[in-house]
């Protein structure tokens, strides 16, 4: 355990730093939701947020994995970083100025979603070169647990310092985090280098038509990733009526949007830490559809028919309780299965195929909540069959896309289940 330990050294140090970072990031994030939805009230615009984040991503991840399999993963993760973090300044002095207005928010997500598009497949190829194979199934269950801590102190630490400090206090916690990871990358940590191959020598086009043949070439691959593209379609769209629901209806506000994401949290740390000493399944296939299954078929349909933060915080749970379980065994078949040589090209594309839906979904969400859903529920009468399956007022008709949501997640893992249905993965 303890020479275990010590080989997991460099990448322990790296995810704890990182992990913070991403607490401060999440904060400012979540408070800046709030600040905008108080400002504007609409559900779309609140969903521009995140799409000016994941278009830029979604755009250009082909092009920024085939150039991060030629640079220095270290030196590309921090300037990325770097300049993450001036975002988050700009935003800081436009506060204090007094000055802040939606459009500043779009224009700055839009760089920090650029950032991130070349960043993440640097650290996924700097995560694969500091961890031994036998550790990526333990590693990822880390990965998750981290995830699930700041999804539970995320929402708890932002709506406290945002009540008590306004969004100053959130972002200046957010660029102390930042600091601290910065230097630990910078100062203690060493990213052993890929050792440059003749493909990584080609020019952009082909290095990006490499990563694309190496997908068609692999059909399990491929299928997954276009399976995870479906769902996180249903997943943007709960994203962007989550918060014009929970903040609209009776019962609902800050406090329960907290709770809500608290819980996902909570949920996902429960799982993260079952599938980090979990063994090797026997078909890591039918676990990531299974774990997609009950978490589509729960969820949504508890937040379309509750009415307590109780009940949208046991749905919450049990959505996102398979989640990491899904998380693990897909990260092991993907490290696994792609060469360390191509992972940075292959991980950006995934992030094209798979992420492309994101943007899409949270423009889809919000136009329905705010041009379609909500007017209907606004123009039925109180014996409407509707207005009992789903309630009144504003935030009744994100209920009722949730219902919608439900059957449509339900129905693409059924679909899925069944191309997937014969292939096996028991490796790793």
């Amino acid at each position: 355990m303890k020479n275990e330990i010590k080989s997991l050294k460099p990448w322990l140090m790296l995810w704890g730093t990182q992990a913070l970072s991403t607490l401060g990031s999440g904060m400012t994030s979540f408070a800046l939701v709030i600040w905008l939805y108080q400002k504007r009230g609409s559900a779309l615009e609140t969903a521009l947020l995140s799409i000016c984040s994941y278009a830029p991503y979604v755009a250009m991840s082909v092009f920024a994995g085939a150039l991060s399999d030629r640079w220095d993963k270290k030196r590309t993760m921090l300037a990325c970083d770097l300049i993450a973090a001036l975002t988050t300044v700009a935003v800081y002095a436009l506060l204090r100025l007094d000055g802040l207005l939606p459009w500043h928010l779009y224009a700055l997500n839009a760089l920090n979603g650029l950032m991130n598009t070349v960043q993440q497949p640097a650290s996924e190829v700097a995560t694969t070169l500091l961890i031994p194979p036998d550790a990526y199934q333990r590693t990822s269950g880390l990965r998750s647990l981290s995830n699930s801590l700041n999804s539970i102190l995320t929402p708890v630490l932002a709506t406290a310092l945002f009540t008590f400090g306004g969004m100053t206090a959130v972002v200046a916690v957010d660029l102390v985090t930042f600091v601290v990871a910065f230097l630990t990358l910078g100062l203690l940590i060493s990213i052993p280098e890929v050792r440059e191959s003749a493909e990584s020598r080609l020019d952009l086009r082909t290095s990006v038509r490499e990563g694309l043949s190496w997908l068609r070439e692999n059909g399990l691959i491929l299928k997954l990733i276009l399976f995870l593209a479906s769902i996180n379609l249903v997943a943007s769209v709960y994203d962007a009526a989550l918060p014009a629901m929970l903040l609209s209806r009776k019962g609902g506000g800050e406090a329960a949007l907290g709770w809500v994401n608290a819980s996902v949290g909570a949920a996902t740390l429960v799982g993260s830490a079952v599938v980090a000493l979990l063994p090797a399944p026997k078909n890591r296939v039918r676990v990531i559809c299974l774990s997609l299954l009950f978490s589509m078929s729960t969820e949504n349909f508890m937040l379309a028919f509750g009415r307590t933060p109780l009940i949208w915080c046991a749905g919450a749970v049990l959505g996102w309780l398979g989640i990491p379980v899904m998380n693990a065994n897909m990260d092991v078949i993907f490290r696994t299965a792609i060469p360390t040589s191509m992972q940075g090209r292959v991980y950006a594309c995934r992030n094209t195929l798979q992420f492309f839906t994101i943007p899409l979904g949270f423009l889809l969400g919000g136009l329905l909540v705010d041009a379609v859903c909500e007017p209907l529920m606004a123009a039925q009468a109180d014996v409407s069959i509707l207005v009992k399956l789903f309630g009144q007022g504003k935030g009744s008709g994100a209920a009722l896309l949730f219902f919608w949501l439900g059957v449509a997640g339900v129905a693409v893992c059924a679909v899925f289940g069944w191309i997937l249905r014969r292939y096996r993965w028991n490796r790793a």
